[in-house]
């Protein structure tokens, strides 16, 4: 019997797109149901109770939030296919702790800078977790050295979303300058067909964050 593979999701979210790419890299099918955040569907709110947000990964009946644990369970019950993490117990550690250190550090210091308007020390304070990084890279092609890792499907939301932000408050933070190392690979990854075909359009991002930024006219 086939499995059964629903992913709830919104077509603008990276986290929601972090679960695509990981399933496009695994080769697995799956039915999207795109979710109306304004009016959330019956089904999310039972899949996924406590935060009642997307993604909602939902394998054979059995439902699964958040995506970083969602990537995880993907690369546990298709472990035959594109490994999303390093099979060294030590490897493995250090991509998560990368993971986590995007989620809870850069990422929420990145949209405070944008919301603060451009300020000084909010940008400086976002730069400096960037430039850790930056130091991890260390001339690899990608996180995960010459392929994709759980680092990099966690970075979507910098290699993507970020440029779209500043676009659309005209806030630069990442620049080739200081940055080199992170704009190539973001260059690199979001090129990559498996990644490419899941993106969001960025016409529509940049529009969206316009409007969340107040930048409309």
């Amino acid at each position: 019997m086939a499995d059964e593979v629903k992913l709830y999701g919104v077509g603008g979210s990276p986290f929601v797109c972090r679960v695509k790419i990981a399933l496009s890299l695994k080769g697995i099918k799956y039915e999207n149901i795109e979710e109306d955040t304004n009016n959330k569907s019956p089904d999310l709110l039972k899949y996924n109770p406590v935060h009642k947000q997307v993604p909602v990964l939902v394998h054979n009946g059995k439902p699964i939030s958040e995506s970083l644990v969602i990537l995880e369970y993907i690369d546990d019950v298709w472990n035959k296919g594109y490994p999303i993490l390093p099979q060294d117990p030590y490897e493995k550690a250090v991509a998560r702790f990368w993971a986590k250190f995007i989620d809870d550090k850069l990422v929420p210091l990145s949209f405070t800078a944008f919301k603060s308007n451009g300020d000084e020390q909010a940008i400086a304070e976002a730069c400096e977790q960037l430039k850790i990084l930056e130091n991890e890279l260390k001339g690899k092609k990608f996180f995960g050295g010459d392929n994709i890792n759980l680092i990099d499907i966690t970075a979507v939301i910098l290699a993507y979303w970020l440029g779209a932000i500043e676009e659309a408050t005209g806030i630069k933070i990442v620049t080739k300058q200081m940055f080199p190392k992170v704009t190539e690979w973001a260059d690199n990854f979001i090129q990559c067909e498996t990644v490419k075909k899941v993106l969001p359009p960025r016409a529509h991002l940049i529009a969206h964050f316009k409007k969340l930024f107040g930048k409309t006219t």
